[in-house]
C-alpha cells in the first residue's frame, strides 16, 4: 500500500477561515472571536483526544476523532501550530502548547528557517526541519515506517502542499459560522476540485464535513 499524506480533523468556518491574524501566547488562533467555535464539534465527541474525563457523543463526528490516529506513523506542522515564536528561537523553554503528553504519539516535523534541537515529550519527538514540502514529505515518510503521514497545519502549511500536489485525502470540517478575516483555507471548496474527488456529508452537530481524495 502506498504511504499517503492526509489532512485529518481540519478545522475552517463556513467563510474558509481556519485561524486568524497576530498568534500569541495567549492566543493560539490569533485573533479569531471565540476559536472554540470552530473546533467545538470535535471536543464534544467520545474519542476527542484531549478528553480527560468520560462520556462524549458518538455518531458520525466520533467516526472522524476516533480515525485520528489511525495508520499514522509522523506529522508534519508549521510553526505556527507549533507555537507563536517567530525568527530565531529566542527560548526553547517554549516545547508546544500541548503539555508533557503531546496528543500526536508519532515523531513531528515542524518547518521552520531557524534550526533547534530535537526533544521528545511522552511518546512524541520534535524535528525542527527546513526545505522544500517535497523534502519534508520524504523524511516523515521515512520515520513513520511505511505508515501514513498526517498533515497538521496550519493552513498556510496545508496550502503549501497543495500547491505542491502533494496531498493525497483530506478531511476539513467546516462549522457554520463566519469569522469573516483571518487566514483562508479556500474561497470555495470547489477550487479543489480539478485534483480531487469530493463528499460532502452533514452532521447533526451542525459541522459539514468535506471528504477529498485524488482523483
Amino acid at each position: 500500500m502506498p504511504q499517503l499524506l492526509r489532512v485529518q480533523n481540519f478545522n475552517v468556518s463556513a467563510d474558509g477561515i481556519g485561524a486568524g491574524e497576530r498568534q500569541g501566547p495567549d492566543r493560539p488562533f490569533g485573533d479569531v472571536d471565540r476559536p472554540e467555535r470552530l473546533f467545538a464539534w470535535a471536543g464534544a465527541t467520545e474519542h476527542w483526544p484531549n478528553r480527560t474525563e468520560p462520556g462524549g457523543s458518538r455518531g458520525l463526528d466520533d467516526y472522524f476523532t476516533r480515525d485520528f490516529a489511525r495508520n499514522i506513523g509522523a506529522e508534519i506542522m508549521g510553526r505556527n501550530k507549533f507555537g507563536p515564536q517567530r525568527g530565531p528561537w529566542a527560548d526553547h523553554e517554549w516545547r508546544g502548547w500541548w503539555g508533557e503528553e503531546p496528543p500526536f504519539h508519532t515523531p513531528v516535523f515542524v518547518m521552520t528557517h531557524h534550526g533547534r534541537p530535537s526533544f521528545t515529550l511522552s511518546d512524541t519527538t520534535f524535528h525542527f526541519v527546513g526545505g522544500e514540502p517535497a523534502e519534508v514529505l520524504a523524511r516523515a515518510r521515512e520515520a513513520a515506517q511505511g505508515r501514513d503521514v498526517r498533515l497538521g497545519g496550519g493552513v498556510s502549511t496545508i496550502r503549501q502542499f497543495l500547491d505542491a500536489d502533494l496531498v493525497d485525502t483530506m478531511h476539513v470540517a467546516v462549522s457554520p459560522v463566519e469569522l469573516g478575516s483571518g487566514l483562508r483555507l479556500w474561497e470555495s471548496p470547489d477550487e479543489l476540485l480539478d485534483r480531487f474527488h469530493l463528499e460532502v456529508v452533514p452532521s447533526t452537530s451542525g459541522v459539514v464535513h468535506h471528504l477529498f481524495w485524488r482523483r
